[in-house]
């Protein structure tokens, strides 16, 4: 069985690394997942995704004249590269955003001057 670029594989984490893990594929060669390729998100440790004797599937992204194979985890997944629509939000304008700054700004200044009066007796607090 010859290993193919574009083609997704099961294979068996065999070692990790600070930079990737090493994946046992069908055919005996092994190739390796490099971190980046493990998850769609930013991956600090791989440890956390990923354990030795696990099953995984993985894409061949590139066969090397020297034998290496560059593997990824994140682009065997079905849905990958499907751009999510984010979420619709009703866009605001300038002008009521502006307004609803100052009404909260405003309670948020007479909420203060409150506070801070009573801590001082009020306005006609006598000192001495």
């Amino acid at each position: 069985m010859s290993i193919e670029v574009g083609s997704k594989l099961r294979g068996k984490v065999t070692r990790i690394t600070n930079f990737g893990a090493f994946v046992e594929l069908p055919d005996g060669s092994t190739g390796l997942v490099h971190i980046s390729e493990v998850a769609d998100k930013y991956v600090k440790d791989i440890n956390e995704h990923l354990s030795v004797g696990d099953e995984v599937e993985v894409k061949v992204l590139n066969v090397e004249k020297d034998g290496k194979i560059g593997l990824s985890i994140k682009k065997a997944k079905e849905n990958y590269g499907k751009k999510q629509q984010p979420p619709k939000k009703r866009s605001e304008n300038f002008e009521s955003k502006m307004n609803k700054f100052l009404k909260e700004s405003e309670e948020k200044l007479t909420s203060l001057k409150k506070h801070t009066e009573s801590r001082r007796g009020g306005r006609g607090a006598k000192r001495g």
